[in-house]
């Protein structure tokens, strides 16, 4: 039987599905309990809402299979529903003491982000907050559908560059298909439950009228 596949905006009732979804492909339940994971899952995506402009969930036979957040830097915007989602799922976290250290070391992540953008050294009018696809799901074109309504997007807002990021954890030779330049990398060694796992760390930048 054919996939029904619909591209909509997100609503309220997606985020369960799309929590789970972070939570299966960063493998969360690897190197936490499956309570922090879901806490981890849910204070991520929420991080992501707070201040995006515009998204685009791709739903597969009435399931939500995947979405990509983006931000218009130059609009001003906060969510207060997810703010509040965001906070009451942080302060279950740093209740115990598995949350507050999974927090420190996504903290390290955050900082490392932060050093590519300044290593970059450029002023980008919009941003890929999240961008993440179901296992289950791919082969079906999805990620390509939905990163291009993104850039549509970009387009009619007249964002002239954005960018994103990204790792070794990631599909991210899926940007480099789409032809985004890689501006930054920075290589590290991270402590995962005791054990030391090499990883990358990029930022990716675009104009979405050359892609």
């Amino acid at each position: 039987m054919e996939n029904k596949i619909i591209l909509r905006p997100l609503n309220h009732s997606d985020l369960n599905a799309l929590e789970n979804i972070i939570r299966r492909t960063w493998k969360y339940d690897t190197f936490t309990s499956p309570e922090s994971a879901r806490r981890l899952a849910k204070v991520y995506l929420a991080s992501c809402l707070i201040r995006h402009t515009w998204s685009q969930v791709a739903e597969v036979n009435g399931t939500a299979a995947g979405v990509i957040l983006a931000k218009n830097h130059t609009k001003r915007t906060c969510s207060f529903k997810y703010y509040l989602r965001w906070f009451t799922g942080l302060c279950q976290l740093l209740s115990r003491k598995e949350g507050r250290e999974l927090l420190h070391f996504f903290q390290h992540i955050s900082q490392i982000d932060a050093r590519l953008f300044r290593q970059a050294d450029r002023q980008y009018d919009g941003e890929v907050a999240l961008f993440v696809l179901d296992e289950e799901y791919r082969g079906l074109g999805l990620g390509n559908q939905l990163f291009h309504s993104m850039l549509n997007y970009m387009k009619q807002e007249q964002l002239n560059t954005f960018f994103l990021y990204t790792d070794s954890s990631c599909n991210f030779g899926f940007y480099e298909h789409q032809k985004m330049t890689r501006r930054q990398m920075y290589r590290c060694t991270l402590d995962m439950k005791g054990k030391n796992a090499e990883m990358e760390f990029f930022l990716y930048d675009a104009s979405p009228d050359k892609l």
